[in-house]
């Protein structure tokens, strides 16, 4: 019989562990690991690598060697990097540190090279001995000739001292810390001297929790392919069975098929295993390892293995479902939240190698969680909406209530995480958006959303071909009439994070970067054009959900907006509001406590506390206003008095408004405001600035994707967003003058993608086609690809009159900042990578599991 896997405990000869899983001491059992369809072929590692420097980034090759876009080239969107290959012996720790250096780096420069005194000396002292009587003469003339070369050589060298100083007067605003590091060096000498090679990006740790098989591929798609792609280690944890009715057939069949769970269970595990490794390897068939893991909960999971890309996992937990939408199903995720149950049992699948039913109370649900993070220690966590709000007319819930609830169990699980685990990397929160997007205009481009219906139609078994070996079907019949579901295979829409203003300068010409880790407010801080970078530090305040939103206030301080889920000891004290902190003197580093203003969601049962992210801005008089949408789809917002109070909640209006609204002041000092709808978009305006906001009015622009940027240029405020399925990005200017107009309406292209766009000074960058980021540098430039994945949106600032910096958290949970000068034909400098790499400074590489053939394991490290 097969060992179970066991967690990274050492093991006796004949194989027992003496540790324990996720947390859990081991309980014996006959349950054993499983291939699928094919036998191992000697050991497999449960899981990757866990040290980034163990898994080198392996994008296109020419994203190997810099940051930096090159120059008017573009990178193919769907890069095929190399598959990584298994380590058969352990690498040193030394080893590991010379192969990836802590220290920053950036694109090489020339050095020149250096002469060995030494050896020069030695030389010319054989010369003079062999010139014999005629040496002193001749050491005369080298003596004059030697003077007259020094003399040349000092003026050689002020005119190189001079360029030396100009050109660190130019570059240092780019790459203040690299600069400031090695001019603060002692001039020693450089054995090789060699320029240490750029710092390869770290491609992060993505974990994904899901409720059901195939949400991952509805609504986290293609993020989820991008990753894969990338060389990522991608983990997806799946919490319930899915196993609806039980019955595995198209509408033709539906009503003549026999309901089986177990089977229905199985062969939607099947269609999953069938969709990832088509997606990582090419081939649907390609085979996994299945193993047996005790969890921190008192239960047991299953994990999958691609045997092929062993950094890719699956991880079943295997609850039930509700079985339902939106009707009360006490024996669900969301009865065992509300306490209408104690505990929720499991729905084993037939084919699974877990074999022991279990149950879980709502604390062990969240350990259970907790114990995966503690064994995969992602950078990035990706979950679905714990709040997508109600229909206003009907009051049912916008998507499925295991879809919200389970994210809930998330929300817990990485706070408790947050809180206990201390040796662990940061990491960030991607929340993605459920059925709602079947109701919005198509995020993707058409090759994009053709890939996405191909990875879920392997999933739906549309060949019928024995491709598993399994009597339960290899695949999903249900959704086989239409694989796309309620068009989401068209789109993909992030719930949160969407914000593109949590970057900002100070009057100092200092840089400023908030975002969301570990659920506290990270902040970095780059004093002046030419000061050193510091941070993630976290401000005080837990709780934080993803996505901030900063304003510059009169008097120049920093003022940071967000939103805020607390949780009570009754499932009714659920609840999110907005907060915001504010620099204490302008440029300091310290920061007030958080400050809440509140919800105009009084609770969580009216709309599930569905409130966007703030938008906020101030206006020409200094009065500074906070917008929402509320779980009604309308806006609403809060004004700060003179006094420095806030008045109420008010009601601004609006219907079918979707994401989060975009604000800013045009050149009057009138605050803007504008909203997505399902159709078009929606502003309103101040009369005059001070004044309250005027009504709802239409724009007459045509439908657009989410979310909205706004910026206040050119007299007005002018808008970006995407088209339609395209991907390509639009703008708009909007004038208030008399009533809000629109003008300029104009196609800018891009490379597609979809999501945010951040715009400051000549500088447009937006996610691409491919995940990765894209900018354009000018008028008429063609756009240029960043190798750089990374989490929620980008975000830039001008940095004083003549330069614009823009900057990315990637899934490494890490800043990248780049910076170009506002300039036609401008280029982006390299990027710099702000602080340590976010990884753990080792990580053992957890027990293997063993067939019978190879004998037991060896102890993990």
């Amino acid at each position: 019989m097969s060992d179970s896997w066991q967690g990274p405990g050492a093991r006796d000869p004949q194989g027992a562990s003496t540790g324990s899983g996720w947390g859990q001491q081991a309980r014996p059992s006959e349950q054993g690991q499983q291939p699928d369809r094919a036998p191992r072929q000697g050991r497999q590692q449960p899981y990757p690598a866990r040290d980034a420097r163990q898994q080198p980034y392996q994008g296109h090759p020419q994203e190997r060697h810099a940051y930096a876009h090159p120059p008017r080239q573009h990178v193919h969107p769907h890069p095929h990097p190399p598959e990584q290959a298994h380590q058969a012996e352990p690498r040193t720790e030394s080893a590991e540190r010379a192969e990836a250096p802590e220290a920053q780096t950036s694109a090489p420069e020339t050095a020149a090279p250096e002469v060995d005194a030494e050896t020069s000396g030695s030389r010319r002292q054989a010369r003079r001995r062999a010139r014999g009587k005629d040496g002193a003469r001749d050491g005369a003339r080298d003596g004059a000739r030697r003077r007259r070369r020094r003399r040349r050589r000092g003026g050689l060298l002020k005119v190189v001292a001079f360029c030396v100083v100009t050109a660190v007067g130019s570059l240092i605003l780019l790459r203040g810390n690299e600069l400031l590091d090695r001019l603060g060096t002692p001039t020693a000498p450089d054995k090789a001297a060699e320029t240490p090679a750029p710092e390869p990006p770290d491609p992060g740790r993505v974990l994904q929790v899901i409720a059901h098989p195939d949400d991952d591929l509805y609504f986290m798609n293609p993020d989820l392919r991008y990753s894969i792609s990338a060389g990522s280690p991608v983990t997806s944890v799946y919490l319930t069975s899915g196993e609806a009715d039980g019955i595995n057939a198209g509408s033709a069949k539906a009503a003549t098929t026999k309901p089986d769970k177990p089977a229905y269970a199985e062969a939607r595990q099947n269609g999953i295993r069938a969709a990832y490794a088509k997606m990582a390897t090419g081939d649907r068939g390609s085979p996994w390892t299945r193993t047996v893991v005790p969890t921190k909960g008192g239960g047991h999971a299953e994990v999958d293995i691609l045997m092929a890309k062993p950094q890719v996992n699956l991880v079943w937990l295997q609850l039930r479902e509700a079985g339902t939408v939106y009707e009360t199903a006490p024996n669900s995720l969301h009865g065992l939240w509300d306490g209408k149950i104690p505990r929720l049992d499991s729905m084993l699948a037939s084919g699974t190698p877990v074999k022991q039913p279990f149950s879980y109370s709502k604390d062990q649900v969240v350990q259970t969680l907790v114990g995966i993070l503690e064994q995969y220690r992602p950078t990035t966590v990706r979950s679905q909406d714990p709040t997508p709000g109600r229909y206003p007319d009907t009051k049912r819930y916008t998507d499925h209530q295991d879809h919200f609830y389970g994210a809930r169990f998330v929300q817990l699980a990485t706070a408790a995480y947050a809180k206990d685990v201390t040796d662990r990397p940061h990491f960030a929160v991607q929340n993605y958006a459920g059925y709602i997007n079947g109701s919005l205009p198509s995020a993707l481009d058409p090759d994009e959303a053709k890939e996405k219906l191909d990875i879920l139609g392997t999933y739906a078994w549309l060949d019928r071909q024995n491709h598993c070996n399994s009597p339960a079907g290899c695949g999903d019949l249900k959704i086989s009439d239409q694989p796309g579901g309620n068009r989401w295979s068209d789109s993909i829409n992030y719930a949160r994070g969407t914000s593109t203003n949590w970057l900002t300068s100070d009057a100092q010409q200092g840089l400023w970067a908030f975002k969301v880790l570990d659920g506290q407010v990270a902040v970095w801080h780059r004093a002046g054009p030419a000061g050193r970078w510091k941070g993630p530090d976290l401000l005080p305040g837990t709780g934080m959900d993803p996505g901030v939103s900063t304003v510059t206030l009169a008097d120049g301080r920093t003022a940071v907006f967000g939103t805020r889920t607390s949780f009570g000891s009754k499932p009714t004290d659920y609840r999110r509001e907005v907060v915001h902190a504010v620099q204490k003197q302008p440029g300091a580093e310290q920061f007030t406590e958080w400050q809440s203003l509140g919800t105009p969601e009084t609770a969580d049962e009216n709309w599930t506390s569905d409130i966007s992210a703030p938008a906020v801005s101030v206006d020409g008089t200094g009065q500074l206003a906070a917008y929402v949408r509320d779980g009604a789809a309308g806006l609403r917002g809060r004004v700060q008095q003179p006094d420095g109070s806030w008045g109420p909640w008010e009601k601004y209006g609006g219907t079918d408004l979707h994401g989060s609204p975009a604000t800013a002041t045009d050149g009057a000092g009138r605050r803007m405001v504008f909203a997505a709808t399902s159709k078009s978009v929606v502003g309103w305006t101040q009369p005059t600035p001070g004044a309250p906001l005027g009504q709802v009015t239409a724009t007459g622009l045509p439908d657009t994707t989410l979310p909205l940027t706004a910026d206040g240029r050119e007299g007005g405020v002018r808008l970006w967003f995407r088209k339609p399925g395209s991907g390509n990005v639009r703008t708009a200017l909007i004038t208030g003058e008399g009533g809000l107009k629109v003008s300029q309406m104009t196609d800018l292209g891009g490379l597609q993608g979809f999501g945010s766009v951040t715009a400051s000074g000549h500088l447009l960058a937006g996610r691409t086609a491919g995940g990765q980021l894209g900018s354009e540098a000018g008028s008429g430039r063609p756009w240029e690809r960043s190798p750089l994945l990374f989490v929620g949106a980008p975000s830039s600032t001008m940095t004083g009159k003549g330069l614009v910096s823009l900057a990315v958290v990637g899934l490494d949970a890490r800043l990248y900042v780049t910076s170009s000068a506002d300039v036609p034909n401008a280029h982006l400098a390299p990027w710099q990578p702000v602080g340590p790499r976010n990884a753990p400074p080792s990580l053992p590489s957890p027990v293997s599991p063993t067939s019978p053939a190879s004998g037991p394991a060896p102890a993990a490290p």
